[in-house]
C-alpha cells in the first residue's frame, strides 16, 4: 500500500470528523447525543467490531504470533513510560501536569480511533491484534496510570478493569486460541454493529473540535513540539526493535498504527476525577488525532 492509498484512507476518516464539526455547527448533535453515542460506541458497537474481528480470523493466526503481538505491546508499553518519565518535565514542571503529560505520553487512543484506522487501511481481520494491545492497555492503564494520578498503588482501581473492552477482548483472544466459530447469521450480525464503529467514534472527535476554541489547540507551540515527538519520533525510535521481532509485513504495520496513534481520552478523564486542569490534555487530544492523519501515512511508508 502506498503513502499516497494510506494519505486518502486517512483522508476519509478526516472526512468523517468535518462531518461530526458540521453536525455540531448546525445543531444536529449536542452534548447529550455524543454522550449516548459515545457509550454506545464503548459499550456495544467496539466490542462488537472487536469479535467480528476475531471470528473472521479463526484459523488464520498462528498462536505464536499471537504472542509475539502480546509481547510487542508489552515492550511498546515500557518504552513509552520511559519516555514520559524522561521527556514529561520538558514540557510542563508543574507537578500535576506533569503527570497529565505523562499520561499522555503512554495511554494513547488504541480502541476509538486505532481500531477504524487499522480496519479502515488493513483491513477488519487485523483488528485482532489490536484486541491485544488493548487487553494490555487496560491492564497498564489501571495499575501504572491509576497510581502515578494518586501516588500509590490501590487494589480498588482493579475492579474497574473489568469493562466491556476489556471483557470482549479477552472474548476475542479465546476466541481465536480455541478456534470457536459463530454461526453465520451470528457472525453476520456482529459484523453490522461493528461496522458502525468507525463512522460513529469520527463523528465525536468531530463533536469535541467544534466545541474547543481553536486558539487552544492551534495556538500552543508546545503541543506541536509534544505531538511530533509523539506521532513520529517515538515511534520510529521503536521501529528497529519493531523490524528484530518480525518481518511480517502486515503486523509491522498494524505495530506502526498503534505506536503512533494520537492521545486518547482516559488521561484527561482521570485527571478531571482528580481535580486537575485538563485544557492542555483536550487541545493535545484533538491536535495529535487531526495530525496523525498526515503521520500515520509516514509511518507505514518508512516501516514499508
Amino acid at each position: 500500500m502506498t503513502i499516497i492509498t494510506v494519505f486518502f484512507q486517512m483522508l476519509c476518516l478526516l472526512i468523517m470528523i468535518g462531518a461530526g464539526y458540521f453536525m455540531t455547527k448546525k445543531d444536529m448533535l449536542d452534548a447529550h447525543t455524543n454522550n449516548q453515542m459515545s457509550k454506545m460506541i464503548v459499550n456495544v458497537f467496539n466490542p462488537m467490531l472487536i469479535l467480528s474481528s476475531a471470528a473472521s480470523s479463526v484459523g488464520l493466526i498462528p498462536l505464536g504470533t499471537m504472542g509475539l503481538v502480546g509481547l510487542i505491546a508489552v515492550a511498546m508499553f515500557a518504552i513509552l513510560i520511559a519516555a514520559g518519565m524522561i521527556l514529561s518535565p520538558l514540557f510542563d514542571k508543574r507537578p500535576e501536569q506533569r503527570k497529565i503529560f505523562q499520561m499522555m505520553f503512554v495511554f494513547s487512543n488504541l480502541g476509538f480511533i486505532g481500531i477504524p484506522v487499522v480496519s479502515s487501511i488493513l483491513g477488519a481481520e487485523y483488528v485482532v491484534y489490536v484486541t491485544e494491545f488493548l487487553v494490555i492497555y487496560t491492564i497498564v492503564f489501571y495499575t501504572y496510570g491509576v497510581a502515578l494520578m494518586d501516588g500509590k498503588f490501590s487494589l480498588s482501581s482493579l475492579k474497574t478493569m473489568v469493562n466491556p473492552g476489556m471483557i470482549s477482548g479477552v472474548a476475542a483472544l479465546l476466541v481465536i486460541i480455541l478456534k470457536i466459530e459463530f454461526p453465520g447469521f451470528i457472525t453476520t450480525a456482529v459484523t453490522y454493529l461493528g461496522n458502525v464503529t468507525s463512522p460513529m467514534a469520527l463523528v465525536a472527535v468531530g463533536f469535541a473540535l467544534a466545541n474547543t476554541d481553536p486558539k487552544q489547540i492551534f495556538g500552543h507551540p508546545g503541543l506541536y513540539v509534544f505531538s511530533v515527538v509523539k506521532l513520529l519520533i517515538l515511534p520510529l525510535l521503536m521501529l528497529p526493535l519493531l523490524r528484530l521481532a518480525t518481518r511480517d509485513p502486515g503486523l509491522t504495520s498494524v505495530c506502526m498504527v498503534m505506536f503512533g496513534m494520537p492521545i486518547g481520552n482516559m488521561p484527561l478523564i482521570l485527571g478531571n476525577q482528580k481535580g486537575i486542569d485538563g485544557s492542555t490534555c483536550s487541545a493535545a487530544i484533538i491536535l495529535t488525532t487531526i495530525l496523525c492523519v498526515f503521520t500515520i501515512p509516514i509511518l507505514l511508508a518508512i516501516a514499508g
